[in-house]
């Protein structure tokens, strides 16, 4: 069972039988994503920050599964009046991807985060996130996340399901950790799966474009064009630390132990190389 908000049920019939297919396709477990959309956006366009410019990220990258309210866009109706190529974002389970996606061959983009910092990332976006139901306390929230109790279901059979079909679907499985190391070599690693091929220069601009510092400045990437019934700023900004192992500010070495043996319990059937720190 995935855990599925309102607004998402309510198109999942529509992209069950969605024909326009995109080229690009961004996975992530909630956190990760914008990161990726602009290095995908920017590659796209050879670097061009002003081109990347020209709306913000939820009108440039459709959220294939999110039929809301305005200001938020529906991500059907977008994706379907954009021309190739075309770039989306879902948060969906590798078991709810359209059919069709892996028939037509899209490429799909999965970025993964460590499991303590997706949690306190996750917890924080859903304190400002007005439209999500409020957290509650941190403890709490910690059994939620070892349930699966959290919006789109378990971190751990979202991550597994996408890194057991990684090599059969030809899907390039990043990791959040990676990119925070060496974004260089990431990005290049994004720009040859996706057939492209831009110059040093541009390559190195787009990191400088897509760091953390610039993208928390950058209005057409860090969601402040939301009003404050949506997301809360003043409650936590969308784009907060853009760390690895901000985790140890957040759990007590009892939490982290009990979190740790049910880690361990989950993920036995993989061997998956995550770090919570760099």
């Amino acid at each position: 069972n995935v855990v599925i908000k309102i607004i998402v049920l309510k198109s999942f019939k529509l992209i069950e039988g969605y024909k326009c297919y995109p080229f690009f396709i961004i996975i992530c477990y909630v956190l990760g994503t914008t990161w990726t959309q602009e290095i995908v956006d920017l590659l796209l366009h050879n670097g061009d920050a002003k081109a990347c410019m020209r709306a913000p990220t939820v009108q440039r990258i459709p959220f294939l599964e999110i039929q809301a309210p305005p200001p938020i866009p529906s991500g059907l109706e977008l994706l379907g009046s954009m021309k190739p190529p075309r770039v989306i974002k879902t948060h969906l389970p590798i078991q709810l991807v359209p059919e069709g996606f892996w028939k037509n061959k899209c490429k799909v983009i999965y970025v993964a985060r460590n499991a303590k910092d997706n949690l306190v990332s996750y917890y924080h976006f859903d304190r400002m996130n007005l439209t999500q139901p409020e957290p509650g306390p941190w403890d709490e929230y910690i059994h939620k996340f070892m349930r699966g109790k959290l919006s789109w279901g378990s971190w751990y059979d979202h991550v597994k399901g996408y890194w057991q079909e990684r090599e059969k679907r030809n899907i390039l499985y990043l990791f959040f950790e990676d990119l925070k190391e060496d974004p260089r070599r990431e990005v290049e690693r994004i720009m040859r799966y996706m057939d492209l091929s831009v110059s040093d220069d541009v390559i190195d601009k787009i990191v400088q474009l897509t760091s953390f510092k610039v993208m928390k400045d950058n209005p057409m990437a860090n969601y402040t064009f939301l009003p404050k019934a949506v997301f809360d700023h003043s409650i936590s900004a969308f784009m907060r630390k853009g760390e690895v192992g901000d985790w140890t500010n957040h759990f007590t070495p009892a939490q982290s132990q009990m979190f740790d043996e049910d880690y361990a319990r989950q993920m036995a059937d993989v061997d998956i190389p995550f770090r919570t720190s760099i």
